[in-house]
C-alpha cells in the first residue's frame, strides 16, 4: 500500500513539475526532481537552500514547489 502512495505522489510531483516530467518514469523524475544536489545553509535563524548554478531542472523543480509550497489557488 505504501508503494501505491509514493508511485502516485511521485506522478503527481512530475505533473506539477513540468511537461516533460508528466510523461517521465518514475526513476527519472526520483533523479531530477527528489534526489536534489542542494546545499543548505542557516543564516539569521532561516534555512536556505543553495541550489546547484546552471541545473538543468531548475525551472521544473521551481514549479514544483511554487505549486506544492506556494499560496492556494483562488476560487472560481
Amino acid at each position: 500500500m505504501l508503494a501505491a502512495i509514493s508511485f502516485n505522489l511521485t506522478r503527481a510531483a512530475g505533473t506539477l513539475a513540468s511537461r516533460f516530467h508528466t510523461r517521465a518514469t518514475t526513476t527519472t523524475i526520483r533523479t531530477h526532481l527528489i534526489a536534489v544536489p542542494a546545499r543548505i545553509a542557516r543564516s539569521a535563524r532561516r534555512l536556505r537552500l543553495h541550489l546547484p548554478e546552471r541545473w538543468p531542472w531548475e525551472t521544473a523543480w521551481h514549479a514544483l514547489f511554487t505549486a506544492a509550497a506556494g499560496p492556494p489557488a483562488a476560487a472560481t
